[in-house]
């Protein structure tokens, strides 16, 4: 089932949380809708739930070409996970995940049995078979947040939204969750759209992001095209540490390894911490001199902090454990840095 929001304006009093937002999510997909908070990511997701409007006489929401913009939640065949799972605390598993079924009309109500055996399967699904009869507070927060997903699917949705489901859960769980997440959807293909703040999330499991910032949609690709060809500067910050460089000070210095004619000479360098390539200071050496301010060794790679020595700009790299052990290196050495690869934007967009 895909789903196509167009033209969507939603305002809080004078506060615009989404300005003319258009989105196509397409059949199947796993979408994540990521950006600050404030960004406009949850009201669009309210929005294409039915749990809130957009504003009179803006834009539409469709599934499958079927117009849903005036039904209300309940009529649009949605399954909709919340942050803090919202699980009926005096219900056991089975009763929670049932609750949706229990409360159809008496026409479209399944039989007792066809509930009971729409249950057995979910749970199975989640991997929580054996929890029945337990109540949300005997489980952990993954298995509380796998329990609303399963409660979420007994209805049969069209489409399944979540809203940060994974941000109440500590950062092992979170991953160990996400990755089932990826996997439960290839198992399901259920059209998919979650928000999340977290840009490794995003990157990891979505089929596709929509990057959104100040009630506006930034830019929408795959993970791979967000993150190596960002549209503007704020896409290329957002996503993982960038250094911001002067483009006519690295031309001077001799610090592109490749060639710098795609640069704005008077404009910014966007750089990624991994892209910079260091050398010890030599005579005759090409790159930008710098001083080393800072070298945290912990974890899979070193990240440096470099001091440029003509503007005084802070850099940051991050270079292998290897490299750093043979470089050498120690704080206030004198350093090279030269950029692999950078990006600008030119005079179009100021930070």
């Amino acid at each position: 089932m895909s789903i196509t929001a167009t033209q969507i304006r939603k305002t809080f009093g004078s506060f615009t949380a989404l300005d003319g937002v258009s989105l196509n999510v397409e059949r199947g997909k796993l979408v994540a809708l990521l950006g600050p908070s404030g960004s406009g990511k949850t009201t669009l997701l309210r929005i294409i739930a039915g749990l809130e409007y957009a504003d009179s006489g803006s834009g539409r929401i469709l599934f499958h070409n079927e117009d849903v913009t005036d039904l209300a939640a309940g009529k649009r065949r949605v399954g909709f996970v919340f942050q803090h799972y919202a699980l009926f605390r005096h219900m056991t598993v089975t009763e929670n995940v049932a609750f949706g079924l229990k409360v159809r009309g008496r026409r479209e109500r399944p039989s007792a049995a066809e509930i009971g055996e729409r249950v057995r399967k979910l749970l199975k699904l989640v991997q929580l078979e054996s929890y029945g009869n337990r109540f949300p507070h005997q489980l952990s927060g993954g298995q509380r947040q796998r329990i609303a997903l399963a409660r979420a699917l007994a209805v049969e949705p069209k489409v399944l939204l979540l809203d940060e489901p994974f941000g109440a859960l500590d950062a092992k769980v979170r991953k160990e969750l996400r990755r089932w997440l990826r996997q439960f959807h290839d198992e399901i293909g259920l059209t998919t759209v979650f928000v999340t703040h977290d840009q490794e999330e995003a990157l990891e499991i979505a089929d596709q992001v929509v990057i959104m910032n100040q009630a506006r949609i930034e830019q929408v690709g795959t993970p791979q095209e967000v993150y190596d060809r960002p549209s503007t500067p704020f896409v290329y910050q957002f996503l993982g540490n960038v250094n911001v460089l002067r483009a006519q000070a690295m031309a001077g210095a001799g610090a592109f390894v490749s060639s710098p004619a795609t640069m704005e000479q008077d404009g910014q360098v966007f750089v990624r911490p991994h892209d910079i390539e260091i050398v010890r200071d030599r005579p005759g050496e090409a790159g930008s001199l710098a001083v080393v301010r800072y070298i945290h060794a912990a974890g899979p790679q070193a990240r440096l902090t470099l001091e440029q020595v003509q503007s005084r700009d802070t850099v940051e790299v991050e270079i292998s454990r290897a490299e750093l052990r043979r470089l050498a290196l120690q704080l206030s050495d004198l350093v090279r840095f030269r950029l692999r690869r950078g990006h600008s934007f030119g005079e179009d967009y100021s930070i």
